[in-house]
């Protein structure tokens, strides 16, 4: 699997440093002058690239970026109870379809895509090397809470279309609230495997590695952005929803594993039941 921490990567971000409305430069003038701080509701798989979005943004608009990071159902739920914030980026397109059902997202753009991996202790002592493995007996594996989260939604989603849900169900040991608990479940050696996401390569612990999933055995997430109507920096808001999807945002996307939305020859079929999600 591809390791993003590529030449032209890094040129890309370099550019976009130095030009007028670049990533990083001198507080522009603009819509956001005068706005405190964006809350943003993120998805804890995209900590990563979302905090140097944020930092980005501050510098050149000069508006801080709060970021509350739990597993994308949290949010959504955190979201309709507070009715205060101004952005929600989800890890898959399932909880956004939900958040604008409910009349609560306005401004909306796609980011990039997910793509579920399989992760296992280094050497895969449990012999794992695709899904239909998970039903070994005696195997223990850890999901996503498909309540909470996305990639434990989407896990479930993979194994139905497999048709292996059922018998994967009775090596579930433990269900993790975001993806960084199911990287600790395989680090330490709780279980023998987790589905999580591909960009997870560049930082899981040297003690685990990943096993592709075949690409006809795959379901593939958009990861969308969006502006929350009760947002009371609307301008602002939908400033850094177009900074984070142009091309020096895509380039910080793809800096920490994921592939920007339009590229790496994803299409969006939808066959999963969810919009914009690819099966491939």
């Amino acid at each position: 699997m591809k390791r993003v921490a590529t030449f032209a990567v890094v040129m890309i971000l370099l550019f976009c440093s130095v030009i007028a409305h670049g990533c990083i430069g001198e507080p522009t003038r603009s819509a956001t002058e005068g706005t405190d701080s964006l809350l943003v509701y993120c998805g804890a798989g995209m900590r990563a690239p979302m905090n140097e979005h944020g930092s980005q943004f501050e510098q050149e608009y000069g508006v801080k970026v709060i970021c509350n990071y739990a597993g994308s159902g949290h949010l959504l739920n955190q979201i309709e109870l507070a009715q205060k914030g101004d952005v929600y980026q989800p890890g898959a397109m399932y909880y956004f379809t939900i958040a604008r059902d409910k009349g609560v997202i306005d401004y909306e753009k796609s980011v990039a895509y997910h793509v579920p991996v399989i992760l296992v202790p280094e050497g895969t002592p449990a012999n794992i090397t695709s899904p239909n493995d998970l039903t070994q007996p005696g195997v223990r594996v850890a999901l996503g809470d498909p309540e909470v989260c996305a990639i434990g939604r989407l896990a479930n989603k993979i194994l139905e279309k497999n048709g292996i849900g059922d018998a994967v169900l009775d090596n579930i040991v433990v269900y993790g609230t975001t993806v960084n608990a199911l990287i600790l479940y395989v680090s330490n050696g709780d279980v023998d495997a987790a589905i999580t996401w591909e960009e997870t390569v560049l930082f899981v612990p040297n003690e685990t590695e990943i096993i592709e999933i075949p690409a006809e055995e795959n379901i593939i997430q958009t990861i969308p952005i969006g502006t929350l109507t009760f947002s009371e920096n609307r301008e602002s808001a939908e400033e850094f929803i177009d900074f984070v999807t142009s091309d020096c945002g895509k380039a910080v996307y793809e800096k920490y594993g994921l592939t920007p939305y339009g590229q790496g020859g994803i299409d969006s079929i939808g066959d999963a039941g969810d919009i914009n999600e690819t099966d491939r």
